[in-house]
C-alpha cells in the first residue's frame, strides 16, 4: 500500500517541479532579460541530460527485467522503476527539451542550417527511439518478453550514438 502512495507522491512532485519550470521560463520570457536566450538555453540542456539518463537508463533496466521471472517480486520491481522512469522523468523531459529546443532554434538560429535539420532529424530519431522504449514498457508491464536481453543491449547504444551525432552537429556545425 505504500508503495502506490509513494508512487502517488512522487507523480505529485514531479507534476509540481514541471508546473514551477514553466512558471520560471514563462516569467522570464515575460521579463525578457538580456540573457533570456542563456537562461533559456541552460533550462533547455537541464532537460536534455535529464532525457537522455532516462534514455540510457531505461533500456538497461529492459535488459535486467528481461531476464527475471514474470510475475516475480523482480519483475513487479522492474515495473514499477520503468514506469516511474518513463512517465515522472522522460516524458516532461522529452517535451521541455522539444520545446525549448525548437524555440532556440527559431530565436538563435531562424531554422537556417543544414546542421541544424541534421540534429532535428537525429532529435525525431531519439523521439522515436523514445517512443519505441515506451511500447517496450507497455509489452513488459503485462509480462510480454518479446525482446531478449541481448537486445536490449544492443539498443542500449542507439540513444548513446543518437547523442553523439546530435552534439557534434550543435558544437562543430560541420554542415
Amino acid at each position: 500500500m505504500s508503495e502506490v502512495k509513494d508512487g502517488e507522491k512522487a507523480s505529485i512532485r514531479a507534476r509540481v517541479a514541471i508546473a514551477c519550470l514553466i512558471v520560471v521560463v514563462a516569467g522570464l520570457m515575460i521579463w525578457n532579460p538580456p540573457e533570456l536566450f542563456l537562461w533559456i538555453k541552460a533550462v533547455h540542456v537541464i532537460a536534455v541530460i535529464s532525457w537522455m539518463a532516462g534514455l540510457v537508463y531505461l533500456p538497461r533496466l529492459f535488459v535486467y527485467h528481461s531476464e527475471s521471472e514474470p510475475g516475480s517480486d523482480k519483475s513487479e520491481t522492474f515495473k514499477v522503476m520503468e514506469d516511474r522512469l518513463f512517465r515522472i522523468i522522460m516524458r516532461p523531459a522529452m517535451v521541455i527539451s522539444w520545446a525549448l529546443g525548437l524555440w532556440l532554434a527559431w530565436q538563435g538560429f531562424g531554422f537556417v542550417g543544414w546542421w541544424l535539420w541534421l540534429k532535428i532529424a537525429a532529435v525525431f530519431a531519439l523521439t522515436g527511439a523514445h517512443e519505441y522504449f515506451g511500447a517496450a514498457l507497455k509489452a513488459f508491464a503485462t509480462d510480454r518478453r518479446e525482446k531478449t536481453a541481448r537486445y536490449w543491449r544492443m539498443m542500449n547504444e542507439v540513444p548513446t550514438l543518437l547523442m553523439i551525432f546530435i552534439v557534434i552537429m550543435v558544437i562543430v556545425k560541420p554542415f
